[in-house]
């Protein structure tokens, strides 16, 4: 698609460049096309080189599609040097040229949220997981409003902040102790770098030129700082958001940042994308009708081309079981009417706990489903053993990735061994690896202890000094060789579960290969890159399966499928209970936002008379969500009054009489 092919809005955004441009894009109004066309636009009608560009969005997922679109409208020489990245790695990006300039040296490691919770548990003194997620959550929003330890020490409005405050001043001395950053740090130091360092600011002022953030409205504090810095007085950026679908509050989002730009940049230009090219008239006008009762930073109506479409179904179930069978049996009518895929429906949900009902009837009617938002490849027992040893070879001072790496797998160094080499660095004040190295060290553990531990740092110290200079593929491979990963795997495994793992260390070993050849990086950069990128993002190119996709709606924005069913709309879970007692149903209600425009074609909401809560029957009221939906664009079911829902007996007859017809349609063709 060319620009001439864009709507009216579309172009005056791309075409825009006389200064700081907010594009407000209603859901559904082609901004990433927006973006894409506009990096095109500043290459060939701009005169900007592409080495002077960033865009900026929130996955890797986006930033890839993004690319490949770009990589489409421009030849390879001409966009080379582009900067298509999440906010991570941009920060991450920065720090690695600026290490020195904030305290670190370049082969600092990225501590996951595991690791991160594991030094807050030592530091608390406790296993309690809900202790320790309380304070990572807490540490992690000062970090975003940029505050540090001595003034969140000062500023403690009770107990709880008092404790997390000295924690969080002792997590801080530990993190540069083991020359290690958190994702928080990311962002946070790129941007105290250039509020302190004028030179630094300068440097990449010159650099980035024009920048294009994607989802504006789910920045925090510290990442709109770190646009509004590099940006500086000349404000060459195009932000694209919507005030309508800021639902990550929870992590930090604030959609003040968008209510903030007109006041810091007051010639800012403001443009409405408002045409929607993936819903039908009626969904749009019920996510209006819903929208409408939050008060409005910008107003804008969706509306859409794509003709009135069907009203949208509200189905009264008896129960959260009656409800899972409910959405089993219309999907499978509604697949064997209109021969769709599995692939064309989602089921949405507020949280992971609706999920089970669901994939237990789908199991039973062996109806293929996929869930957004499981584990992640990168949080399997098996890759973090692997990336623990890259850690330590990247970074020696990396204590959580010592530890992980000289245990796994086991070589006669015991815990008491770990334990007088930990007391020992602690009266040191040096990491484990240093501890390890010092003579005095001789005089605490006996030779018989000392010399396994001697031998895996000489390892360690070996593959440090080749990592940078060998390609990255093979040296993986000989180190798993080496450490007999393969062998210790079927030797603390049943076979099937050791084979699925090794499985999945080799398929870890391909992409390192494929990625340092691609990238021209070697294995210590590499593994600084590894700590941003997610499982079903990491696999290139992967198509997806034909199943039904079960997700939260956190987890949809910006996903879209033909036929949608948003189970469980009641009082209570959607809006949320901790959102009606603190008083952000706002937010909820942007979160349905999302959810009715996930959807194309059809949308179907359920809620239950009565669901099961930890063994207990509890009566539902219905989400007051579905009352503010323009009662034209909708249809009750199984009220009073209204067409009963069907028994769950009649539904299974009538489920098992749909497949037999699938399954007789089928077999002619087999």
């Amino acid at each position: 698609m060319s620009i001439a092919d864009m709507n009216p809005p579309q172009r005056a955004a791309v075409r825009y460049l006389d200064g700081p441009l907010l594009v407000l894009a209603g859901a559904g109004s082609g901004k990433t096309r927006v973006i894409t066309q506009k990096i095109a636009y500043l290459v060939r009608e701009g005169g900007m080189s592409a080495r002077n560009i960033a865009a900026i969005t929130f996955t890797n997922k986006a930033a890839r599609e993004m690319l490949e679109r770009v990589g489409k409208l421009l030849p390879a020489d001409a966009s080379r040097g582009l900067t298509v990245s999440t906010f991570h790695s941009l920060g991450l990006q920065i720090l690695r040229q600026e290490a020195p300039r904030v305290g670190y040296k370049p082969q600092f490691s990225i501590l996951d949220s595991a690791d991160a919770a594991k030094i807050i548990s030592d530091l608390l003194a406790t296993t309690s997981k809900d202790e320790i997620r309380r304070v990572q959550s807490q540490i992690s929003r000062w970090k975003n409003d940029l505050l540090a330890p001595e003034s969140a020490l000062v500023g403690a409005g009770n107990e709880f902040e008092r404790i997390a405050a000295r924690i969080y001043l002792n997590y801080q001395d530990t993190l540069l102790a083991y020359q290690a950053m958190d994702f928080d740090d990311l962002i946070r130091l790129p941007v105290r770098l250039f509020e302190t360092d004028r030179e630094a600011l300068e440097k990449w002022q010159a650099k980035l030129r024009y920048l294009l953030i994607d989802e504006y409205q789910d920045t925090n504090t510290c990442q709109y700082l770190l646009v509004k810095l590099l940006a500086g007085v000349r404000g060459m950026f195009t932000a694209v958001g919507d005030d309508d679908q800021s639902i990550y509050a929870w992590r930090g989002a604030n959609v003040e940042n968008l209510a903030q730009l007109p006041r810091d940049y007051p010639r800012l230009h403001v443009i409405k994308l408002e045409q929607n090219y993936r819903s039908t008239a009626r969904i749009l006008r019920a996510a209006n009708s819903v929208i409408s009762n939050n008060p409005k930073l910008f107003e804008k109506q969706l509306w859409s081309e794509l003709g009135l479409g069907e009203p949208l179904r509200a189905v009264q179930c008896r129960d959260d079981d009656g409800e899972a069978h409910m959405v089993a049996q219309r999907l499978l009518a509604h697949k064997f009417e209109h021969r769709t895929d599995f692939r064309d429906y989602a089921v949405l949900y507020r949280g992971n706990h609706q999920a089970r009902l669901i994939e237990q009837v789908f199991r039973e009617h062996k109806i293929p489903y996929a869930i957004s938002g499981g584990q992640s490849f990168y949080d399997r027992a098996e890759i973090k053993d692997v990336l623990g040893y890259l850690r330590l070879i990247a970074n020696p001072d990396d204590d959580p990735a010592f530890i992980r790496a000289v245990t796994t797998p086991k070589r006669g160094i015991g815990n008491t061994t770990l334990e007088k080499l930990g007391a020992y660095a602690g009266e040191r004040h040096v990491s484990l690896f240093t501890a390890a190295r010092e003579h005095g060290l001789q005089g605490r553990i006996q030779p018989a202890q000392l010399e396994p531990l001697q031998q895996f740092c000489d390892y360690i110290e070996r593959m440090g000094f080749r990592a940078v200079r060998e390609p990255a593929g093979p040296l993986i491979r000989e180190l798993l060789t080496a450490i007999r990963y393969e062998q210790w795997l079927y030797d603390s495994e049943e076979p099937r579960p050791a084979e699925s793992k090794w499985k999945n260390v080799q398929e870890l070993c391909g992409w390192l290969e494929r990625k340092g050849e691609a990238d021209g990086k070697n294995l210590v950069e590499l593994t600084q890159t590894i700590a941003l990128i997610t499982l079903l993002e990491g696999r290139e190119g992967e198509e997806a399966p034909d199943a039904v996709r079960l997700s939260t709606l956190h987890a949809s924005k910006g996903l879209e499928y033909p036929h949608v069913y948003l189970i469980g709309c009641e009082e209570g879970i959607l809006p949320h209970q901790e959102s009606i007692d603190t008083g952000m149903v706002e937010e909820e209600r942007r979160l349905m936002y999302v959810g009715i425009t996930r959807a194309q074609r059809t949308l179907t909401l359920s809620h239950c008379v009565k669901r099961k809560r930890a063994g207990e029957w509890v009566f539902c009221e219905p989400s007051r969500f579905i009352g503010e939906i323009n009662g034209d664009d909708i249809r009750f079911f199984g009220k009073p009054g209204q067409p009963q829902q069907v028994t769950r007996d009649e539904g299974k007859a009538r489920l098992a009489n749909l497949r037999e017809m699938l399954a007789s349609k089928r077999k002619p063709a087999e």
